[in-house]
């Protein structure tokens, strides 16, 4: 490493800001504004020159001369030769600079420049006596200054929320993140090429919506000022595209966001993209053997293989399971739905298996709750669930056979759902009356709800919709499946972030060009035990102490020999997501210093998002007895800190310094 890197490692960022501005000024001030630049004519890109030139012999030139531009990510100054690394759109390649080829006033200015500098290249390409093929620089021009140095902490950077927060840091210095971002492109066109050659019309229906309908997912709210109304963001496209297959549009799909204010984990974001479509004169198992096709298709295209990696899984797109609903709780939990005879029964069986009552408590939604309790995390290899209870199916057609039960599947891959199909129900008189039980029993729950029922969509369907299949399927984590990615958050460029509460805006970055540390963004303090002494004891939303109430200290002693058996670790986060259908529960996936992943839940969803927790390191008991809460094996219990403010009460998850390992016991 040469004395300039060591010298900036020993900067701080704010001092390396001050040092570039200085530079820029001086620039400036000569006439060599760089930013009055406004083009350089590109020939070739990295990668392509390294293809072209492979097989160039070392110490050979090729006689070709070519212009490359990007930023600088190296430089080794040595006398009057130096070496550095260019970063394009498509890779790196390394530059020859000598004072002898671009003369004595411009290897200076070189030897000023700083790594994130954006350059443009003039020279010819050879091949370097190591055999690695570069750019023996004729013409070198400076395009935009770097006034903020790239972190170090980002190569290898375990703090995933800074590189989420400021994804233009992590796509320069991570440049392996950007080929997620490829592929993510390539599969949403595979998508509509799929889709495109069997004759669907691709669509766009309205984001903002005049009222909140009937479902379940909480939406978020603004205000159309010239009409003076509250509008919605759109929580599905469901409606209108079915409006438009009443129209006679057979084959109509739609790609766009969807907006739902609830919760964040590792599979969630308030903002996501999902695809929907709908045939008409087919079912949900034409929808089935779409499904199955596309998703080979893209393992092809993306992948180049229909057997992938998933974590520590392999998943096999070749072989699909197909289960009802029914068939899946008996299999996994030994629970027969046919036994139960009222809602009563089911109520009694969930009781038995500590599985949460749901807001309805019907056989049907009961089902369900099974479902989620004992069978999803067994869904591995793809899998499609089907005949789900009216009660939660308001859009879907009755089994002829079975009319307690639809025509929909939902399809499953590594444990997690990907995609929600239909026959849709065409019936008006079916539709009308399945909207208002749900508003109904949504304004029973929640009395202030502004849910309404979509008559409008009922008189569509008054003038006739054919027999139609529908499916929607989630982008994100079908990007996620195929990139091998373990967060929703790896595969959005700009993942909604909770604001740090620092700087003008609240993204972390403060306004005199050095970046916040140590904040966590929650609500009060978090306590964050540090040997960094820039880091804060506590963020700078502190409590009011003469307000603040805390619960009585236990008068009971506890003998010595009984609380040192309490086994107290530190622990890392490794993955943290909401728990399906409960409003409190986190569940952690654990480092705790053994060869095996220790699982906590924990009630503490109403202080922190999941987001915000992985990476973290955590003090946990480790040797309490499981205990099953929403049919899961908590192992241990998490240490977190109580007190109120007023009636409020306020949850402070213990984190410590992140030098502590996993597994190192607190005595």
């Amino acid at each position: 490493m040469n004395e300039e890197k060591s010298n900036q490692n020993q900067q701080s960022e704010s001092e390396q800001f001050l040092i570039r501005k200085e530079k820029l000024e001086k620039l400036q001030a000569e006439g060599k504004n760089p930013y009055v630049i406004t083009k350089f004519f590109q020939t070739a890109y990295s990668a392509d020159i390294k293809e072209a030139f492979k097989d160039l012999a070392p110490e050979t030139n090729s006689g070709k001369m070519e212009n490359v531009a990007g930023r600088l990510m190296s430089k080794r100054v040595m006398g009057k030769a130096s070496f550095a690394h260019l970063r394009d759109d498509k890779g790196d390649i390394q530059l020859y600079v000598t004072r002898d080829n671009i003369g004595e006033e411009n290897y200076a200015a070189f030897k000023k420049l700083d790594i994130g500098d954006i350059l443009g290249v003039t020279g010819e390409v050879f091949c370097t006596k190591t055999g690695e093929v570069s750019i023996r620089v004729e013409q070198l021009t400076l395009l935009s200054k770097s006034l903020r140095p790239l972190p170090e902490k980002f190569h290898g950077l375990t703090d995933t929320e800074l590189r989420y927060r400021q994804r233009y840091v992590d796509l320069i210095v991570n440049p392996e993140v950007k080929e997620t971002f490829k592929k993510r492109s390539m599969i949403l066109s595979e998508i509509r090429k799929y889709l495109d050659e069997k004759g669907y019309l691709e669509v766009e229906t309205p984001i903002l919506t005049p009222f909140e309908i009937g479902a379940a997912a909480r939406p978020f709210y603004t205000h159309h000022n010239t009409l003076d109304i509250d509008m919605v963001l759109r929580i599905e496209t469901e409606l209108y595209l079915k409006r438009l297959i009443v129209g006679g549009i057979d084959r109509v799909y739609e790609i766009g966001r969807i907006f739902r204010n609830e919760g964040m984990d590792p599979k969630h974001n308030p903002e996501f993209t999902s695809i929907e479509l709908y045939q008409a004169y087919t079912d949900f198992q034409g929808m089935m053997d779409l499904v199955e096709a596309l998703f080979k298709r893209l393992a092809d295209k993306v992948c180049g293989t229909r057997v992938i990696p998933y974590g520590d899984k392999t998943i096999d797109f070749n072989n699909w399971t197909r289960m009802t609903m029914r068939d899946a709780v008996k299999k996994y939990s030994g629970v027969d739905y046919n036994d139960w005879k009222s809602d009563e029964d089911a109520v009694e069986a969930a009781k038995a298996h500590n599985v949460e009552l749901p807001e309805v408590p019907t056989k049907g939604n009961i089902l369900a709750e099974f479902f989620d309790a004992f069978v999803e995390d067994k869904l591995v290899q793809p899998t499609f669930i089907y005949e789900y209870p009216v009660d939660n199916s308001p859009l879907a057609k009755r089994c002829p056979d079975d009319p307690a039960f639809t025509e929909r599947f939902e399809f499953f891959i590594n444990c997690t759902e990907f995609g929600n199909a239909f026959s849709e129900l065409n019936d008006p008189i079916d539709q009308k009356g399945r909207f208002e039980r749900q508003v109904a029993e949504r304004l029973a729950i929640e009395p202030g709800a502004r849910c309404q029922v979509d008559y409008d969509f009922v008189n569509a369907l008054e003038y006739g919709m054919p027999p139609t299949g529908g499916l929607g399927i989630g982008i994100d984590r079908t990007v996620m499946l195929f990139t091998n990615s373990q967060s929703i958050q790896d595969v959005l460029l700009f993942p909604t972030m909770k604001s740090l509460k620092t700087g003008s805006d609240g993204n972390g970055v403060s306004s005199e060009g050095e970046n916040a540390e140590g904040t966590n963004g929650a609500d009060g303090p978090t306590a964050i035990w540090t040997a960094d002494p820039k880091l804060p004891l506590f963020d700078a939303n502190m409590p009011d102490y003469e307000h603040l109430n805390i619960e009585p200290l236990f008068e009971d002693q506890v003998d010595f020999e009984t609380f040192s058996k309490s086994d107290f670790r530190a622990v890392k986060v490794l993955e943290c997501e909401a728990v399906p259908k409960s409003k409190k529960l986190l569940k952690f996936l654990l480092d705790d210093g053994t060869a095996e992943k220790r699982v906590i839940l924990s009630g503490i969803h109403e202080f922190y998002e999941p987001e915000q927790l992985i990476g973290k390191t955590c003090i946990a008991i480790t040797n309490l007895p499981p205990r099953k809460m929403m049919g899961i094996d908590s192992c241990g219990m998490l240490i977190s800190a109580l007190h109120k403010e007023g009636e409020e009460e306020r949850l402070h998850l213990l984190m410590v310094d992140p030098a502590i390992p996993a597994g190192a016991k607190l005595y």
